[in-house]
């Protein structure tokens, strides 16, 4: 039996990331991937997506050039080259994380691998008929997407209506008519990708905004850009059935007491995520679940010593860099280096356009926690290049400030660039910078970010 310091399962960013810093501090480390090394967010999530948009920015600036003094003649976009190219992307990326566990010296197995209990030396793990042991575990299996039981939706997606965005991503057709069931990240990235490339696109939300936890003024905002593009939002809604066959299907939904019914060439299920942990062996440890997601600390730590999870199958921020930094943090923790994830400062992106990026605290959730504070909103339009670069450029920057110590606590925008400049405002609500304190960083001139100084002179 293969004998290892660290056991890791799952490669996705939270397991090779781990694995590849465990292995450079010199433990000896075997990595368990039953698909391809990535994970969901390299193969079916952050990368391909962000593909297809990137390829979906450059044609809709082809065809809308004429208010900056460009026109482009015959202007198309080739569906299966844009597949074929994100295939491509993956591939190498993929590749790229394969030689880097090569490189760091970690075993990696492909594979399902089940959990088969503690012992001697630590915990046993089984694939593929063999046995390898650990002194130490590092659950990192992910998530898969939530298939609601919504009347007629499993059986709509057995028989091919309804995807999820794994078989999206490989769609080599583009429907004339989408449902999206869920106003989610997911949901709103692919329906700007197939809006833009022609679609007729419907948005089933339950709730009555999109874009989930972002503040209600930016999802207000990210609505009214695509309802101007044509895409249908259909809010307040409970989906209560979906039929029919791939080209000529329905999905029906209530608000209130009135039922109506969407036509569409296909379905969208982007309900939601939920942690992978079913026939891993969590059983044969006793490791704490909550709702299917493996109970964790801000280490890592789960309730039996020796095991740690990190990244999507603990439930607590379901996003590739939340995994990254919780695989390190429990790495470190292994390691007996003092460190912890600091949750208040995860950054989130929709890789719209415009493009979204959050973090931290709204005006809504501060005050839900029993903090005071006061938000100050700034038109992007203060920035000369948002002007130079956009055409009536409706973005705005929202900074939350606790009110008693002036420190931010948030920072949500809309806009140019919002993706690249998000990480800055992280720095500052990790920090717990102060308005003055931001006051004195030097920002580049002329650039989107420094709208984020000028708000703070409009701070009180």
């Amino acid at each position: 039996m293969a004998i290892f310091d660290l056991i890791v399962l799952g490669g996705g960013p939270g397991g090779y990331n781990a694995a590849e810093r465990a292995a450079h501090a010199g433990m000896k480390v075997a990595l368990f991937e039953e698909r391809a090394l990535g994970g969901v967010c390299l193969n079916e999530g952050c990368i391909p997506t962000k593909t297809l948009l990137n390829s979906a920015k450059i044609y809709e600036a082809a065809i809308h050039g004429e208010a900056f003094g460009v026109s482009v003649e015959g202007a198309k976009i080739d569906h299966n080259a844009v597949i074929d190219r994100k295939n491509k992307v993956v591939k190498t990326l993929v590749s790229g994380v394969g030689a880097k566990m090569r490189g760091a010296g970690v075993k990696v197995i492909e594979g399902t691998a089940k959990i088969a209990g503690k012992s001697a030396g630590g915990f046993t793990v089984e694939c593929a008929g063999e046995k390898y042991e650990g002194a130490k575990l590092l659950i990192c299996t992910g998530s898969e997407a939530a298939v609601p039981p919504i009347p007629g939706l499993r059986e709509a997606v057995e028989g091919g209506l309804a995807v999820t965005n794994r078989e999206i991503l490989d769609l080599r057709e583009v429907p004339k008519t989408i449902a999206v069931i869920g106003g989610g990240v997911i949901g709103l990235e692919m329906a700007s990708y197939f809006n833009t490339l022609g679609s007729e696109v419907s948005v089933i939300e339950m709730m009555d905004k999109i874009a989930g936890p972002t503040d209600r003024d930016i999802s207000n905002i990210l609505q009214n850009n695509y309802a101007k593009k044509g895409v249908k939002f259909i809010l307040g809604a409970a989906v209560c059935n979906v039929g029919g066959k791939y080209g000529d299907g329905f999905v029906e939904y209530k608000i209130g007491d009135k039922t109506e019914k969407v036509n569409c060439e296909l379905v969208l299920v982007s309900t939601g995520r939920r942690a992978r942990t079913k026939d891993i062996g969590l059983e044969t440890l006793g490791v704490l679940t909550n709702r299917g997601s493996v109970v964790t600390d801000e280490t890592g730590r789960t309730s039996v010593p020796g095991v740690w999870a990190a990244g999507d199958v603990n439930g607590k921020s379901m996003l590739a860099h939340t995994a990254y930094r919780e695989g390190e943090a429990a790495v470190n923790s292994m390691l007996g280096i003092k460190d912890a994830v600091d949750y208040r400062a995860i950054p989130a992106v929709i890789y719209t356009k415009p493009e979204v990026g959050c973090v931290g605290e709204t005006a809504e959730s501060a005050a839900k926690v029993g903090i005071k504070a006061t938000e100050h909103t700034i038109s992007l339009r203060y920035s000369g290049r948002y002007i130079a670069e956009n055409e009536g450029g409706d973005g705005i920057v929202k900074i939350v400030v606790d009110d008693e110590h002036k420190t931010i606590i948030g920072v949500h925008m809309i806009g140019s660039y919002a993706s690249e400049i998000i990480y800055g405002a992280a720095a500052m609500v990790a920090r717990q910078d102060r308005v003055s304190d931001v006051r004195k960083i030097v920002f580049p001139h002329p650039t989107v970010c420094e709208v984020i100084r000028e708000g703070m002179f409009m701070i009180d």
